[in-house]
């Protein structure tokens, strides 16, 4: 038992002795990490002071360095300024110079323009006084001319204003005829070539139409059989067409004669059925009568039809159509108008081309411009009239209504189709063979001619040749100059144009000579 306790004993002090020993060991670990944290601690700090100090010493060196550069930056930007006010102090004191220079000049000025004015006013007082003994010279001088040439000065001024017209007159004249030969040297040729392409391709054969239609007989029995018993017959055919049957001595034929050619045309052709036929009464006539008139009736629109389409022109108003076709049976001085018409329209197509105009205006205007002369005898106007009236009321144009009614310059030509349609009527139906007027007629223009040319004052003889084309006068050289002449020329073509009435244009030739006769005795 006594062992047990000294064991026990023993282990007590052992186990109290190992927790002493621990603890003291554990003491000394600790007091070891202690001073080793201490000495880190120390070690840190005395590394951040270093560290603090270096950037301390960065932010003072890079402090200084801004502060070295905004000081040199200042002193650069107080050099350049200083710089520009000097530039600019140096350009203010030359231009006080110039402005000074400048007050100098305006002071001279002005003392020379005072001194002008002063020499201005003395000239003028100079110059009034002057004008006013020339004035006194210049009446002294009018008294003593008008008491030399014994006339007022009213009367000398009349006589020098119609002396300063005259030369007017006379210098105005000469230039018209340089400017119209300077236009005609270009204008000449280009129409000669115009109107020589157009007639080269529209040229056509007229054939002359009498006014009387006569009716072959297979033999003189049959006169008697047309005139019928106590004349039934004949009445019956005259009041069936309107038209008068002649029965005279001529051998084997008869004469229609009438007003209307197209009521001439379906008697002409009734009574050569008739004739045919062999049955002759009044029954029988007003049949072949009707008949008659409606292939007429036909004839005329296909004739219409044909004619618009040699010409080249479609979307004709039927009735415009059937004007067309009547002018077949219609003639002007023994031309006949539908052969006219489309003649006319070729050539007016032909010279539009050539001028660049509207080649279809120009051929319609052309096609339509006589359809009057076809139309209802119960219409009142001219034909151009009536021409446009009709072209107008079915649809045309404004340019081939006003081409139609101003091709006898009835109205103002407000297109250049107009002027193409002139030219190309009156080249239609003033070249030779185209037209035949009666002899009355014609002597009649002949002697107006020649009596308007005799009417002017200076003309010694006149003589009217080319069938009436050309009128050639000559003058006294000693009344008439040669820049009258000119004059001269127009004044007796003005008067033409408005005394007489003729186809196509006519020429008139004023010619002036001068002769030195002297006699070898």
């Amino acid at each position: 038992m006594a062992i047990g306790i000294d064991q026990l004993a023993i282990v007590l002090i052992v186990a109290v002795a190992s927790v002493v020993v621990g603890y003291l060991l554990r003491k000394k670990v600790f007091e070891s990490k202690i001073a080793e944290a201490e000495t880190l601690a120390k070690r840190i700090v005395t590394e951040a002071e270093k560290e603090a100090e270096t950037k301390v010493r960065q932010v003072e060196l890079e402090a200084k360095e801004h502060a070295i550069q905004a000081k040199a930056d200042l002193e650069r930007e107080t050099k350049s300024r200083r710089q520009e006010i000097e530039s600019a102090q140096r350009q203010l004191s030359q231009k006080e110079e110039t402005l000074e220079r400048r007050v100098e000049q305006l002071e001279r000025r002005d003392r020379e323009l005072d001194g002008l004015a002063r020499d201005l006013g003395n000239r003028e007082q100079a110059a009034s006084d002057k004008e006013t003994r020339c004035g006194q010279l210049m009446e002294d001088a009018q008294r003593q001319l008008e008491r030399i040439s014994g006339l007022t000065a009213e009367e000398a001024r009349k006589i020098l204003l119609q002396n300063l017209e005259q030369d007017a007159r006379v210098e105005s004249i000469a230039l018209f005829k340089r400017l119209e030969d300077e236009a005609r040297a270009t204008a000449d040729e280009k129409a000669k070539e115009i109107l020589t392409i157009a007639v080269d391709k529209c040229a056509s054969e007229f054939v002359m139409e009498s006014t009387v239609s006569v009716v072959d007989l297979p033999n003189e029995e049959m006169k008697g059989r047309i005139i019928g018993r106590e004349g039934r017959n004949i009445r019956a055919f005259e009041r069936a067409t309107g038209i008068d049957v002649i029965v005279d001595d001529t051998p084997e034929a008869v004469i229609l004669s009438g007003f209307d050619p197209i009521r001439r045309a379906i008697a002409k052709e009734a009574l050569q059925r008739l004739i045919t036929d062999g049955r002759i009464h009044p029954a029988r006539i007003e049949e072949m009568v009707e008949k008659v008139k409606g292939e007429i009736d036909d004839d005329i629109k296909k004739t219409g039809e044909r004619a618009a389409f040699e010409v080249g022109i479609s979307g004709l108003h039927p009735e415009l159509v059937r004007l067309v076709g009547r002018l077949k049976y219609r003639t002007s001085y023994s031309q006949n108008q539908l052969q006219h018409t489309i003649e006319v329209a070729h050539l007016a197509g032909v010279m539009a081309a050539e001028l660049g105009l509207d080649v279809k205006v120009a051929k319609r205007a052309g096609l339509l411009h006589d359809i009057g002369k076809s139309a209802d005898v119960n219409m009142e106007g001219t034909h151009v009239s009536i021409s446009a009236e009709l072209a107008k009321k079915y649809g045309e144009h404004p340019r081939v209504v006003n081409a139609i009614a101003a091709h006898h310059e009835d109205v103002e030509i407000t297109c250049l189709e107009a002027i193409v349609l002139q030219i190309a009527d009156t080249l239609s139906a003033a070249r030779p063979g185209a037209r035949r007027e009666l002899l009355e007629s014609y002597v009649k223009r002949l002697e107006g001619l020649e009596r308007i040319a005799n009417s002017f004052a200076g003309v010694s003889k006149t003589y009217a040749v080319q069938a009436g084309r050309e009128v050639r006068i000559i003058v006294e050289s000693a009344e008439v100059s040669d820049v009258q002449s000119y004059q001269l020329a127009r004044d007796i073509a003005k008067r033409i144009e408005e005394e007489l009435q003729y186809p196509g244009h006519i020429k008139v030739t004023v010619i002036r000579e001068t002769r030195a006769v002297e006699y070898a005795k």
